[in-house]
């Protein structure tokens, strides 16, 4: 079973060095979401959202699936931590 992970794990390592060059220099402005994305938000996201904050807009109105379901997975990997730990602990008292 370790040896399994270990492969995985040297796998994915050796993935991401061999992609890594196709990612956009640190800094550069000429990627999709400074070209299309941002200006967007910041032109038309007062008069779509009704936000008087441009960050609030962003987070509540045009992503807010994505932070609710980002927050549900975080309370879920908590609850069910918790769960095992206590469950853990139950099981060694007697």
């Amino acid at each position: 079973m370790k040896w399994s992970a270990l492969i995985g794990l040297v796998f994915a390592g050796a993935l991401m060095v061999y992609s890594s060059p196709e990612l956009p220099p640190f800094g550069a402005s000429n990627t999709p979401p400074d070209t299309h994305v941002s200006p967007r938000y910041i032109e038309k996201g007062p008069e779509e959202t009704g936000a008087e904050n441009q960050v609030t807009g962003v987070i509540v109105d045009y992503r807010g699936f994505d932070t609710l379901f980002e927050t549900s997975v975080i309370m879920i990997a908590g609850l069910a931590t918790a769960l095992i730990l206590w469950g853990d602990h139950r099981e060694r008292d007697p």
